[in-house]
C-alpha cells in the first residue's frame, strides 16, 4: 500500500512563494506518475501539475510559468515549487500517485493513491 504525506503549506502574501513536498512510501516510487491537484472551497478538485516516471512534466494553464514540479527518486519525494502566488491559488493541495504510466495525468480518476492534503492560503 502506497502512502503519501504532503507538507509545506501555509499562509503567504500574494507574490510570495511556497514549496510543497510529498513523501511517498510503500511502493516503487520511481515507477509512478506523480501529480499535484488542488481543491478550493465549493469547487471540484483540479489538476495542477504532473511528472511522469520519464521525467516529462505537465502543468495546467493557470499555473504554467509560475509553478514547477520535480521529483527525487532517491529519497522518494516530489516537490511543487510555487512562485508568484495569487489569491486564486488558495486551496487544499493534494499529492497523488499513479502506478500505470500516467496516461490521462490530468484526471483525478487516473490516480490510485492520494495524500491527505495541505492548505495553501494566499492573502491579497
Amino acid at each position: 500500500q502506497v502512502q503519501l504525506v504532503e507538507s509545506g503549506g501555509g499562509l503567504v502574501r500574494a507574490g510570495g512563494s511556497l514549496r510543497l513536498s510529498c513523501a511517498a512510501s510503500g511502493g516503487i516510487f520511481r515507477s509512478y506518475c506523480m501529480g499535484w491537484f488542488r481543491q478550493a472551497p465549493g469547487k471540484d478538485r483540479e489538476f495542477v501539475a504532473a511528472i511522469r516516471r520519464t521525467g516529462d512534466k505537465y502543468y495546467s494553464d493557470s499555473v504554467k510559468g509560475r509553478f514547477a514540479i520535480s521529483r527525487d527518486n532517491i529519497i522518494n519525494l516530489v516537490y511543487l515549487q510555487m512562485d508568484s502566488l495569487k489569491p486564486e491559488d488558495t486551496a487544499v493541495y493534494y499529492c497523488a500517485a499513479d502506478d500505470d504510466g500516467g496516461v490521462g495525468y490530468q484526471w483525478t480518476l487516473t490516480y490510485d493513491y492520494w495524500g491527505q492534503g495541505t492548505q495553501v492560503t494566499v492573502s491579497s
